[in-house]
């Protein structure tokens, strides 16, 4: 599936090569790792992106997690980060995790911005979603001015939530409702 904004395109994993993913994580490996959890040496070789890519599309066919990967439309080639929805659950919830990385080549230039609000309407539009809720350490500015832009609201803060770089971090919990739904 390639969904487009004005500036991007938003591919499934079955559309983006293993090597695409080696580049992206090898060029940002410095900048992601204050963002990320650990990652062991292999994950970023060939073989592990291909299997990760194996993974997601089985994600996608079951409906439990769609990974979008980003490129800029006059470089479909590149990936320059990529949008989840995840942690899908259906029924009385309705709801998913929005995760989102970007290169550091690319932040502060409004593209997560972009493919935030087009992952938002197919969540909503496509996946009849809910609620979106997205978690941010206080420290990541871009990242909470990226939900801000989309117009989530702050609803509260987890103590250690997620462990981020070996040390567990503290997170705001941002969340979009379906207005269509309410």
């Amino acid at each position: 599936m390639i969904m487009e904004t004005d500036r991007l395109l938003l591919l499934s994993p079955d559309e983006v090569t293993a090597d695409a993913l080696c580049n992206y994580y090898n060029v940002n490996e410095k900048f992601l790792e204050k963002y990320e959890p650990l990652k062991e040496k292999e994950f970023f070789t060939k073989e592990y992106q291909q299997n990760l890519l194996k993974n997601q599309v089985k994600d996608w066919e079951n409906k439990v997690r769609y990974r979008f990967y980003i490129t800029l439309k006059e470089q479909p080639g590149t990936v320059i980060g990529f949008c989840t929805l995840g942690g899908i659950i259906m029924n009385a919830f309705c709801s998913c995790f929005l995760g989102y990385s970007l290169s550091e080549a690319n932040i502060r230039k409004g593209y997560m911005s972009e493919a935030v609000s087009r992952i938002v309407e197919f969540a909503f539009k496509e996946l009849h979603l809910h609620r979106i809720e997205a978690n941010i350490m206080p420290r990541n500015k871009a990242s909470i001015g990226v939900v801000q832009k989309c117009h989530f609201v702050k609803e509260g803060f987890s103590k250690k939530y997620l462990k981020i770089n070996g040390v567990w971090e503290d997170h705001i919990h941002y969340v979009l409702l379906n207005p269509d739904m309410e």
